[in-house]
């Protein structure tokens, strides 16, 4: 069904220079580019998807994506993704996960579709940044309370939203987050660094982390293939032609635009993609009455360990770690079906706490994971 936007909003959107003069432009990309990337990427959402732009402080707005919103009686779920991700890819949960419950997922300030401003240098500055656009959002938006969830970077802003706000966050659900561990101490990291690799990210540390892409010009999106090939595969649910590089386009167009989370994110890190302030220092500090869910990927880079180190430092609060079988880090794609019941159910027990009849459904068969082949292995995941 796609995205239905306001049409005011859209006549608002500027056509940027890269759009007016496209034949002599570096960079094949621009705002309505964008767009039209998330409106093909969401073509095959069967629920009616609501877009609009939601006005915050300072001239800067927050691009969403809306899904049963008319629905009131239950407390509305609110998506934020990852780094150098958008919105849009949350198409293959849209359908299932606003079954009984409103649907928000929104483009983080810098990112997506949403305001690209000029963050603090200081990394501590710019994610409070991050957090009060998300506030301001949600006073906006006009809801008071919801289940959070973020994926890896995500997790990071879900989590520290958290701690600012805890009053308006009915459950925190950490998919795959990225941030929560420390760096290691020099010679016990879980793989080796090889010598040219810490020569090389040396070289690349003045640099943000996707300059490559915009670097790359009318290349870029050849580059993005090359390098993320995995992706075509994540959605091959959706896209199954060989040909169709609708993921592909999407990601270029939201990663070849000014680098203004980006470099945020840059400023919050520290050599080799470690959290400059790693939440797990912080979590204990989040208020005991706030449930917490933690999903790993069986096959993903993120240390799980971490998720079970939280669940000891907040032992007076719930705290459920799971893994979910044959997904890697983008656990919300590798096993969308999985990933989908586990929320739903996490949604249906927050519905029960707050007194509301909820039917009893049983859990699906889902197939059984070989761990041997890849996750895009028919034997690996249900076709439709």
């Amino acid at each position: 069904m796609g995205t239905v936007e306001d049409s005011s909003l859209i006549a608002q959107t500027p056509i940027s220079t890269t759009e007016q003069c496209s034949w002599f432009s570096w960079r094949p990309t621009s705002e309505r580019l964008l767009a039209a990337a998330e409106q093909q990427i969401l073509r095959y959402v069967k629920t009616k998807i609501n877009g609009k732009y939601v006005p915050i402080e300072n001239n800067r707005h927050i691009w969403t994506l809306q899904a049963n919103p008319e629905e009131q009686a239950r407390t509305p779920l609110v998506l934020v993704h990852g780094f150098g991700s958008g919105a849009g890819l949350w198409a293959m949960n849209f359908d299932e996960l606003s079954k009984r419950q409103a649907v928000y997922a929104v483009d983080v300030l810098g990112f997506g579709r949403s305001s690209r401003p000029d963050f603090p240098s200081d990394g501590a500055d710019a994610e409070n940044d991050f957090i009060e656009a998300i506030e301001q959002w949600r006073e906006k938006i006009g809801i008071s309370k919801f289940i959070l969830m973020g994926h890896s970077l995500g997790g990071f802003l879900a989590c520290s939203y958290t701690l600012k706000y805890p009053e308006r966050v009915r459950h925190l659900i950490l998919a795959d987050p990225w941030g929560l561990n420390e760096k290691p101490p020099p010679g016990e990291e879980p793989f080796r660094i090889p010598r040219w690799a810490r020569v090389v990210a040396a070289m690349l540390s003045p640099f943000n982390p996707l300059s490559a892409l915009r670097a790359a010009g009318p290349y870029g999106p050849r580059l993005v293939q090359r390098f993320r090939p995995d992706l075509k595969k994540k959605f091959k649910r959706m896209f199954p032609e060989e040909d169709d590089d609708t993921v592909i386009n999407y990601v270029y167009h939201c990663n070849a635009q000014y680098p203004s989370g980006e470099s945020a994110f840059k400023s919050m890190t520290i050599p080799y993609g470690y959290a400059k302030y790693p939440m797990v220092h912080r979590v204990k500090d989040i208020a005991e009455g706030v449930p917490m869910s933690i999903l790993y990927g069986s096959r993903s880079w993120v240390d799980s360990a971490t998720g079970f180190n939280i669940k000891y430092l907040r032992r007076n609060s719930f705290v459920d770690v799971q893994i979910i079988p044959g997904a890697g880090h983008h656990i919300y794609s590798d096993q969308p079906e999985r990933f989908n019941w586990t929320i739903s159910d996490i949604c249906d027990q927050v519905a029960k706490e707050d007194g509301l009849s909820v039917e009893e459904v049983q859990p699906p068969e889902f197939p059984e994971i070989d761990e041997t082949e890849p996750f895009w292995h028919p034997k690996n995941f249900n076709k439709k």
